[in-house]
């Protein structure tokens, strides 16, 4: 079955909990396509971590869930060695990351020293423990969730970190009729702590996602399509708004995207409209904005708007 055709059952299944996040969760899939992380920005109760667990049920995943909070340790995260009396010996006692879908909720609540526990794990899919290398079960994927308005006793994720994510999504409202349906199906007895009950089935297994996986990864990508994704990272660099543009990760995350989107619409190979279409959610936290562009009121989406807007778009 194809990738467009997978995709399309993912959607049905995600949709008989979550009705209004469409193009949310189209680039969820994205990211899961291309083998990516994923950042959710979102008021709390637009169904960030529903959308997750979700995701996790129909891929038939192993899912974990870590809430972070500011006395959450590394070790909480990744796992420790602990001493059996019995044997007179240590023992390893793996942490909650050791799972294919690790939701890391309201990750900017815990200290830099946790954050950064998850850095090893996102790009190398491994954790160090006590000196020794322990793989992570393929698939890995890293869904955080954030909070926009609540700034007290939170700690930012550094620059670094949210370069880890392959997209950052911004989980808005759903539309007015969308919001009705939601009440009529809570009133209609839908409980989001028993997703059995309302017939959410796995429709995907590992292998078929690993094979989906694959299939992404040998996309067609055209010289001008490299060269449309080059001039637009570059684009900005240049722009008299931004203090730090995209790096060379970004472009990689970019192409990935591209291929996987192109993929889930039933193509081979990448357009430019699907460049433009992704170059949002990649961009928005790998740019830093001069100080006086935010003194005006500027922001990352608006800035980067203007410079995709003016890119010429090959033919």
């Amino acid at each position: 079955m194809s990738v467009e055709a997978l995709a399309g059952k993912i959607r049905n299944e995600i949709g008989k909990a979550i009705a209004g996040q469409e193009q949310v969760v189209e680039q969820v899939l994205v990211a899961v396509l291309a083998n990516g992380h994923i950042l959710l920005e979102g008021v709390p109760g637009v169904a960030k971590t529903l959308l997750v667990r979700c995701l996790a049920k129909t891929l038939n995943l192993r899912y974990g869930r870590i809430q972070f909070t500011p006395d959450l340790m590394p070790s909480d995260v990744v796992g420790t060695n602990v001493f059996d009396p019995k044997t007179t010996d240590f023992i390893l006692r793996t942490g909650p990351i050791f799972v294919n879908i690790l939701l890391a909720d309201e990750i900017n609540r815990t200290p830099p020293k946790t954050q950064a526990a998850l850095l090893e794990a996102m790009e190398e899919r491994r954790v160090t423990i006590d000196g020794e290398a322990y793989l992570l079960p393929p698939p890995f994927i890293v869904f955080a969730t954030q909070n926009p308005i609540d700034f007290e006793g939170t700690y930012p994720l550094p620059e670094a970190q949210q370069d880890r994510f392959l997209l950052k999504v911004i989980v808005d409202y759903p539309s007015p009729d969308a919001e009705i349906g939601v009440l009529k199906r809570h009133h209609a007895g839908f409980r989001p702590q028993n997703l059995d009950e309302f017939g959410i089935q796995p429709v995907v297994s590992a292998e078929e996602l690993l094979a989906m996986q694959a299939s992404v990864a040998k996309v067609v990508v055209e010289d001008k399509v490299f060269n449309y994704i080059y001039e637009m990272v570059k684009a900005t660099r240049n722009s008299n708004d931004v203090m730090v543009g995209g790096s060379p990760r970004a472009g990689i995350a970019l192409l990935n995207c591209s291929k996987a989107i192109a993929a889930l619409r039933g193509r081979d190979f990448v357009i430019p409209d699907d460049v433009k279409e992704l170059a949002l959610p990649v961009l928005r936290h790998r740019v830093i904005l001069r100080p006086e562009a935010e003194v005006e009121g500027l922001s990352s989406d608006r800035v980067l708007r203007s410079i995709i807007d003016s890119q010429v778009v090959p033919r």
